[in-house]
């Protein structure tokens, strides 16, 4: 067996890779090593489930792993993953499991665990977990009998506690905005209508009606010509695109044009930042974020913090500094005032909401970030790692850096699961961007 957990918890083909039987050695693993209770009382665990028609399978495997572990379940059916996240912690459970694999296509599934107060797990976490399932760690497998077997029961009342929760963020009523959210078929279906209806938003949905087969089919925040044409032929104000499980958000505005997580990062951040609710004028992003969008926050007086690729290593980094909002390009954004993980109905109501307070268009608001030309290239080597090591590609990245100055940035970045070197350029121009960036893929795959 290969490395267990990817940069968002257990994930690979349902039934192939990621089988029932490795669903429930997962959630007995899981509920071993986080629920560390005195042994007087059942450790507790919510669980829930995107649409997808594997996810009634796998959840079957999850529940009847924790009950075997002597754990009490929760099953909260279908929700988003920060449903999930947020019933953990205000249900007072050990741990939560959801079931998702998130934006990937329906055949794949995956498993994403959270800790008591909904929080994601650290890599020593994963890591115990792990040794348990493989069996190195040299505890044995106990199993309770009788009455300590679990017990499993619905959560009543899950899905309005948590669209409750999220409605309370709303800092303005959306009234007069014209919406069109696309659901992606996932778990935002149940959800994200009633939210933005509920805060005052005139609503058009698409992607509402998951069957189990077409959750992310052609449709959703990694398929946006949908929303693009139903923007425009209702004369939308704003289109709102979620992913399977509901955990990101990207957004289009009424002309058709794309708004990535960058710059729905900066308009919350400058939101927050102008009210004095942005904790220490700080906030996280990752080495992926354009180079424009340091460029706004700098230009507002907001410091930027960078981070590894994942929407973990922003938590991380907001849970440690004690900041108040991070996020990714690909549209997680993380408000740990009110979130413990990337929820994209609390995204896209911020967003929503900053229009409506200011009376602005999506596009003018967006428009306070000027993204460089970027071009990314996937270099297949040999050996990753000699490439990082490498004296001639350290060299090449010291001339292009110079020669770009403070107008451009390089990034080379292995992959974490194949022989890949992700070279990524950005300059003032596109045609820059794109020869410096074949120069440097040459440099790589001379050495790799």
């Amino acid at each position: 067996m290969g490395r267990l957990f990817g940069t968002d918890g257990v994930r690979g083909r349902a039934n192939a890779g990621l089988t029932p039987e490795l669903a429930l050695s997962v959630a007995r693993a899981a509920a071993g090593v986080l629920a560390d209770r005195d042994g007087t009382s059942r450790p507790v665990a919510v669980v829930g489930r995107d649409p997808r028609a594997s996810g009634e399978m796998l959840e079957a495997a999850v529940v009847a792993g924790l009950a075997s572990a002597g754990a009490e379940v929760l099953r909260v059916g279908v929700v988003p993953t920060p449903a999930v996240a947020f019933l953990t912690g205000q249900t007072g459970a050990d741990l939560g499991v959801m079931i998702s694999a998130s934006h990937n296509p329906m055949p794949d599934n995956g498993i994403k665990l959270f800790s008591r107060g909904g929080h994601k797990l650290p890599d020593a976490v994963e890591a115990a977990i792990e040794r348990q399932v493989t069996g190195r760690d040299g505890s044995g497998d106990h199993r309770p009998t009788g009455g300590g077997v679990g017990r499993v029961r619905d959560l009543s009342g899950a899905v309005e506690d948590y669209t409750d929760h999220v409605l309370s963020a709303l800092r303005e009523p959306l009234e007069g905005l014209r919406v069109v959210v696309d659901c992606a078929h996932g778990s935002a279906s149940r959800c994200a209508p009633e939210v933005y209806r509920r805060a005052g938003a005139q609503v058009h949905v698409i992607g509402g009606e998951p069957d189990g087969w077409n959750i992310n089919d052609g449709i959703g925040s990694t398929h946006l010509g949908p929303l693009i044409a139903e923007v425009a032929s209702r004369g939308a104000d704003i289109g709102i695109a979620h992913d399977g499980d509901a955990d990101r958000c990207l957004a289009v505005t009424a002309a058709g044009d794309v708004v990535d997580g960058d710059a729905i990062l900066a308009i919350c951040a400058l939101a927050l930042h102008e009210s004095g609710n942005l904790t220490d004028d700080t906030v996280v992003a990752t080495v992926m974020s354009n180079l424009g969008f340091h460029h706004t926050m700098r230009a507002a007086g907001i410091k930027v913090h960078t981070t590894a690729v994942g929407d973990r290593y922003v938590l991380e980094a907001l849970r440690s500094r004690g900041l108040s909002l991070g996020g990714e390009q690909s549209g997680h954004l993380v408000f740990l005032d009110w979130a413990t993980t990337g929820d994209g109905l609390l995204t896209g109501l911020a967003l929503l909401s900053r229009m409506s307070a200011t009376g602005a268009s999506l596009a003018e608001l967006a428009s306070v970030v000027r993204r460089l030309p970027q071009t990314l290239v996937n270099v297949p080597v040999t050996d990753r790692l000699a490439v990082v090591e490498s004296d001639d590609v350290a060299r090449a990245v010291n001339d292009v850096e110079a020669e770009l100055g403070e107008s451009g940035r390089v990034l080379l970045r292995p992959s974490g699961t194949e022989q890949l070197v992700r070279v990524m350029v950005e300059a003032p121009t596109q045609e820059q961007a794109d020869a410096v960036a074949a120069r440097l893929a040459e440099v790589v795959a001379a050495t790799g």
